[in-house]
């Protein structure tokens, strides 16, 4: 395995942001094919990165020949746009040493738990804006605003497209700012001037467009801390603009289950067998993009 920790930074970066590599190796004995990668992004309410929807998420992929990069973004006080550039610059990086690491670069996803689910859900809408790209150095650093907009569309989306997330997957996700909003993220996201514009810009269900890519989300009915009307306006957003959607929405357990089990808690609260099909469900959806 090829494991590295490695700092990323944008302006606002947090000293701690970084990317730990969970890349398989290849033998002459099991020669690896090109393999799917997973950028995964813990929640935490923008307060912090959980270790619970990390790495034991992460071996869970791994064990199913599928890569991991897991994103220790930014939080507050750090506030948006940081961590959104930050998973850009992930995507980015994993493209750009997609060959030396049997990395099929047709299949980067990115996934996000909680909150980490509106970044990873953000970074799928937005992530073909000419704000990202230029706050990325997508665009040569000689080339002003009036060049890039003289450049033809061809041009523009061939400098755009090495931050392109292939699909998104996304664990009871944080989606609107309103009346079924988890204020404290919002809250940490922005900071103190936060304004009804930017609210509603990262209201995501909103800004579902036809760049926002194959989507698998779940949720469960019982989520009293991210209410699952998340999940629903974002699904019907999904399905309005005619992107690819797996949706499922389990019947019984609490706000941050993770993997549902064991592995990621000893508390009978935060164990759904029910719901911990969640990980097969989305293991096939990556091999089947």
């Amino acid at each position: 395995m090829i494991h590295k920790k490695i700092k990323i930074r944008t302006k606002g970066s947090s000293d701690n942001a970084y990317l730990v590599t969970y890349f398989l190796d290849s033998s002459d004995e099991i020669p690896a094919p090109p393999r799917p990668c997973v950028i995964l992004c813990p929640g935490g309410g923008y307060a912090f990165t959980s270790d619970r929807e990390a790495e034991p998420v992460a071996m869970r992929f791994l064990a199913q020949g599928i890569h991991v990069v897991i994103l220790r973004y930014s939080v507050a006080p750090a506030v948006f746009p940081t961590a959104l550039l930050e998973l850009g610059l992930a995507v980015k990086y994993v493209r750009s040493v997609s060959y030396e690491n049997f990395i099929d670069p047709d299949r980067i996803v990115t996934m996000g738990f909680s909150a980490g689910g509106h970044l990873a859900a953000s970074y799928g809408n937005f992530w073909r804006t000419k704000q990202v790209a230029e706050l990325l150095g997508l665009f040569p650093s000689d080339m002003n605003t009036s060049s890039i907009t003289a450049m033809s569309r061809t041009e523009r989306e061939a400098f755009s497209e090495v931050l392109r997330p292939n699909a998104q997957i996304l664990g009871y996700p944080v989606i609107t700012s309103g009346r079924f909003a988890h204020r404290g993220s919002f809250d940490n996201l922005l900071g103190e001037n936060a304004t009804d514009v930017q609210l509603e810009r990262l209201s995501l269900e909103n800004t579902v467009n036809e760049n926002t890519p194959p989507t698998f989300i779940w949720h469960t009915q019982e989520d009293d801390a991210v209410p699952v009307e998340n999940s629903l306006m974002f699904v019907s957003a999904l399905q309005e603009a005619h992107i690819k959607t797996e949706f499922h929405m389990f019947p019984k357990g609490p706000h941050g289950l993770s993997l549902a089990d064991a592995t990621t808690s000893a508390s009978p609260r935060l164990i759904e067998p029910n719901a911990a099909v969640w990980i097969d469900m989305a293991v096939r959806f990556v091999k089947n993009l």
